[in-house]
């Protein structure tokens, strides 16, 4: 089964087979791989891998376990929906990561993008620092910032967000989505 919690001491854990986590795994490096070269997360792979964590639940658990798997879904959705809608992300990083909440539901998916979260950071950090251009960064951080407080228009946000890109470093979001997911994984023992 998919999501069989389980109660140790005060916590409730959500538990996934170490099969889905290995599945898991494997189609999110398939994804940082493709839009490590290419900057895009294809339709093909997010369709299937969404469709097949619903197919999957429900085959193994029934409409309760949909029901587990869709919500997981739009937790993994969520989660990045605000980035994309203002021109932060591309639409296959949001898709991918509900497709993630889709195959272990919406506790691990929650922990998942906090570890990406952190994955990107350092990733990102990585990248300016590498790129030799601290201080145009820095400012270009602080004009997004601004902008997002001042402005508060997603439509209009997205679009500013479109004309500045050719000029910017970009960070292909799968290959942090893969990283922080399994890091978690391996942190919590699931690959184990």
């Amino acid at each position: 089964m998919v999501f069989l919690c389980k109660r140790e001491g005060r916590k409730s854990v959500e538990h996934v087979s170490k099969e889905v986590v290995w599945l898991v795994s494997f189609v999110l490096i398939e994804a940082a791989i493709i839009d490590g070269r290419s900057l895009r997360v294809p339709n093909w792979l997010t369709f299937h891998f969404f469709a097949g964590g619903l197919v999957f639940a429900f085959w193994t658990g029934g409409s309760a376990l949909l029901g587990a798997a869709l919500l997981g879904a739009a937790v993994g959705l969520l989660s990045l929906l605000p980035l994309y809608a203002i021109g932060g992300m591309g639409a296959g990083d949001v898709k991918l990561m509900a497709g993630l909440g889709a195959w272990v539901g919406p506790s691990l998916v929650f922990w998942a993008f906090l570890s990406t979260a952190i994955a990107g950071a350092v990733i990102a950090a990585g990248m300016i620092v590498y790129s030799g251009e601290l201080y145009r960064h820095l400012a270009m951080m602080h004009t997004i910032g601004h902008e997002v407080l001042t402005i508060r228009n997603p439509a209009v946000l997205s679009q500013i967000a479109g004309q500045r890109k050719p000029s910017m470093q970009l960070l292909p979001y799968a290959i942090p989505i893969a990283l922080g997911t399994i890091t978690y994984f391996a942190w919590s023992g699931m690959l184990a």
